[in-house]
């Protein structure tokens, strides 16, 4: 994936988070609603409903495979490391969600 795309995807979710109004975002970590609503930034590059890839690979029964893409074990700690530093043209996000919003989007995935 090149860079700019890359790029664009954070500029586009941090737009987003700024022109959409203050989205507010409880301590309560898991929360499924809140990590569904963090989520809708990532469906600019992830297909959540359909097996198709858009610019990262489709992420729907993410839990339910064997595998991800990188081939490494599907474990939550896993999913989490490529939330937080990105990788396959991915870029990290550990600067960019909080630690409850990362939290949040995790248990949204466990439930596609």
């Amino acid at each position: 994936v090149k860079k700019g795309l890359r790029v664009k995807c954070i500029w586009m979710f941090a737009l987003a988070l700024a022109v959409g109004g203050s989205v507010s975002f409880a301590a309560n970590a898991g929360d499924v609603a809140l990590g569904k609503q963090v989520f809708e930034q990532c469906k600019v590059c992830h297909a959540t409903t359909t097996p198709n890839k858009k610019v990262g690979p489709s992420l729907m029964h993410l839990f339910k495979r064997a595998k991800l893409k990188n081939g490494k074990p599907m474990t939550e700690k896993n999913v989490r490391i490529m939330i937080n530093d990105g990788g396959n043209g991915m870029p990290g996000y550990v600067q960019v969600l909080s630690p409850q919003q990362r939290d949040q989007v995790i248990a949204y995935l466990k439930t596609l």
